[in-house]
């Protein structure tokens, strides 16, 4: 997966984004699953201190939760790794 193409597809409608969508998305990004129980999941990445928690509800992430990992894309400037 291109990872422009994914941030500007998350970019382009925060709120309707599917859960599973932003998953993917993160995991492109170089984070991994820590974990997570219920309807949430956990995501780290070596080098960031941010942890990014997903919330599924009914399949789809909360809008709020989209922007937090669009900001941390472009804080530090993960759309020019790789």
């Amino acid at each position: 997966m291109d990872r422009k193409k994914v941030y500007e597809e998350l970019k382009s409608n925060v709120k309707n984004v599917r859960f599973e969508t932003l998953c993917k998305a993160a995991e492109v990004f170089g984070f991994r699953l820590r974990g997570g129980k219920g309807s949430h999941r956990v995501y780290v990445k070596e080098g960031i201190m941010e942890i990014l928690n997903f919330q599924n509800v009914k399949g789809k992430a909360k809008p709020y939760q989209v922007k937090q990992f669009l900001k941390v894309v472009e804080k530090y400037k993960l759309l020019d790794e790789g």
